[in-house]
């Protein structure tokens, strides 16, 4: 099989990726991005953003179509659908193979995100796509007028909540600790909302039901009691886990979570490879960031490439 020849590869379509892309693109690089799913990532399933800069409130799915169209005018090529299946990034070379072809590049950005973290508690695999969910703007709207729960404390779960309560007639939100971890303006406006109630203290042990799920077994850590708790979905907002299994195996360094180390250029271990965005171990997973990432990590492949007098 013939190898297609680029300069610069980027793995991910998400706000670090797209935003890399751009700048590779616009730095004169030959440059294509792979993406796996659609061109968005995780910005995609957010119902609504509030804190990217220029925009008081923008829907992630707008956000993420207004990146995408952004990274195609600069002329960067995105293959969406085609997943990343191997990597060889030891030589000058780097070999990139996917579920179509096999590529070759001079560099090569990994933004390959992060996947939803699950409860891991009986029930759960079972019951997903059946009541129990990880994306609240994509199956919300199935359950108008219903009973949900959102499970977890950060961002992603306040902001999901907020979302719901305008569709579902009630909104349990269930959290292991006695305060949220997020925002204090999200904090403020989800817990004003009339058909939202949280449960502090509380961890879901179970979750049951024959087709369709229809109750989740909590447990309250300070009584230490445990009950049956009616509901009709369930949206697990726990957190993440890096995307970097191919990279890891490849060769590029991770810490003991498995996010990738990255210096201040987003350099890994690896010359000409580097990491941005979600995957990497940037202490600070938003949007925003991740855009900064990637655009450092575009200028720093550049440079890699193409040596320009500033930098020799």
């Amino acid at each position: 099989m013939k190898m297609e020849d680029w300069e610069l590869i980027i793995i991910g379509a998400g706000a670090a990726g797209l935003a890399a892309a751009i700048y590779g693109a616009r730095s004169g690089l030959e440059t294509l991005v792979l993406e796996e799913r659609m061109a968005g990532g995780t910005t995609s399933d957010a119902p609504m953003v509030e804190n990217y800069p220029g925009f008081s409130k923008i829907g992630g799915i707008e956000l993420a179509e207004k990146l995408t169209l952004h990274c195609r005018e600069t002329g960067a090529a995105i293959h969406e659908l085609e997943a990343v299946k191997g990597l060889n990034l030891k030589g000058k070379k780097k070999i990139v193979e996917t579920n179509k072809t096999t590529y070759r590049a001079k560099a090569v950005i990994i933004a390959s995100g992060s996947h939803y973290r699950k409860l891991d508690v009986a029930g759960e695999k079972e019951l997903r796509g059946r009541g129990v969910s990880y994306c609240g703007i994509c199956d919300g709207p199935l359950f108008k007028n219903k009973k949900v729960m959102v499970v977890g404390g950060g961002n992603s779960s306040v902001t999901t909540t907020l979302y719901l309560s305008g569709i579902a007639s009630k909104v349990t939100v269930v959290h292991r600790r006695s305060a949220f971890r997020a925002e204090e303006a999200l904090v403020k406006e989800a817990t004003s909302k009339e058909n939202v109630e949280v449960l502090w203290n509380t961890e879901v042990k179970e979750i049951k039901g024959d087709k369709l799920l229809s109750h989740a077994v909590l447990y309250d850590k300070i009584s230490k009691e445990t009950r049956e708790f009616p509901v009709e979905a369930i949206f697990v907002q726990v957190g993440e886990d890096p995307n970097s299994k191919l990279p890891r195996e490849s060769g590029v360094e991770v810490n003991k979570e498995g996010y990738i180390k990255i210096d201040i250029f987003q350099q890994t271990n690896i010359p000409g490879v580097y990491a941005a965005g979600d995957v990497t171990n940037h202490p600070v997973k938003q949007i925003g960031t991740a855009v900064g990432q990637g655009i450092t990590a575009a200028l720093e492949a550049y440079c890699y490439i193409r040596r320009p007098y500033y930098r020799k």
